[in-house]
């Protein structure tokens, strides 16, 4: 099981994009989206890392991409994310009874939902989806969406600025650790993979397993 000590960084709520990526590069805590779990069925591995930091009663993720593909045919909230160039963030209530997942393509479109096991999960409405902050950066402007480009190497970067009341999490009362995983995935790009930070034991792809998750050391 894999571990990240995540820091404080205050003030995201009064910076523009790009001061926001700028600063969880210098001082967020960097995970490594490696674990190729599955490689007989699915070897590409695209190169996938990131950083996360909590920020005034929120949790920020960041991930960076490098790889090839680029598809974003999923448009609007909550649709089918995984399909495209995504990354995703799942973390555990504190309290055990459920889980949520953020999966966000490289539009900044994000599917989220919450629920106990992969079956029966309740997406989130759009007063909810309005709350999280997105950020969207790719190494060419591609227009218009939907698209789905192969044959070239991308480079990408998305972020969510995620409430903690929307995790379960009181910001005033923090838990000392959160149970989480952090996913590279696109499963219906021309290559594709199923990458995980905190590796999984499954025969195969499965990121609705939280006894595989990662922890995450918020409070000291």
């Amino acid at each position: 099981m894999e571990t990240l000590k995540i820091p404080y960084i205050k003030g995201f709520a009064k910076m523009d994009d790009r001061q926001v990526l700028l600063r969880m590069e210098e001082q967020g805590a960097r995970f490594i989206v490696g674990s190729c779990n599955w490689p007989d069925s699915y070897p590409y591995a695209p190169l996938c890392g990131g950083s996360a930091a909590l920020t005034d009663g929120a949790i920020a993720v960041h991930f960076h991409v490098r790889g090839l593909d680029l598809r974003a045919m999923n448009t609007e909230d909550n649709m089918s994310q995984f399909q495209d160039s995504c990354c995703e963030f799942f973390v555990m209530d504190p309290d055990g009874s459920k889980y949520y997942n953020f999966e966000i393509n490289c539009l900044g479109k994000i599917l989220a939902a919450s629920g106990d096991g992969r079956k029966d999960r309740v997406r989130r409405p759009p007063e909810q989806m309005a709350r999280i902050r997105r950020i969207s950066w790719m190494n060419e402007e591609i227009q218009p969406s939907p698209f789905d480009h192969e044959g070239s190497i991308f480079t990408w970067d998305v972020a969510m600025i995620i409430p903690l009341d929307l995790i379960g999490v009181n910001p005033e009362s923090l838990p000392d650790t959160l149970k989480a995983n952090f996913y590279k995935c696109g499963d219906l790009t021309s290559h594709p993979h199923y990458l995980s930070w905190s590796p999984i034991g499954t025969p195969k792809p499965d990121f609705h397993r939280p006894e595989y998750f990662g922890e995450l050391i918020i409070k000291e």
